[in-house]
């Protein structure tokens, strides 16, 4: 069975994935106060996405396991 954060964890790669995003912005649109709901902390954890230095503090982007998962190759069934 599929973790039921996967969906939401798929739409911010999938976002990060369009072009490279700042830090701040990734933080501000992904940020939440549910504790059960660590949508950005997942997607760190699973390796999918990294942050990058670059002035101005930094910038997120896609990992190449991160391309996998959204193509599908590296997900387990669900």
């Amino acid at each position: 069975m599929a973790d039921p954060i996967d969906p939401l964890v798929l739409d911010l790669v999938a976002w990060v994935a369009r072009r490279p995003r700042p830090y701040g912005e990734v933080i501000e649109a992904w940020r939440t106060s549910c504790p059960r709901l660590t949508v950005w902390e997942e997607a760190i954890d699973r390796g999918l996405v990294a942050r990058q230095p670059a002035p101005g503090g930094g910038m997120v982007v896609v990992t190449a396991r991160g391309r996998c998962w959204l193509d599908r190759d590296c997900r387990p069934p669900g």
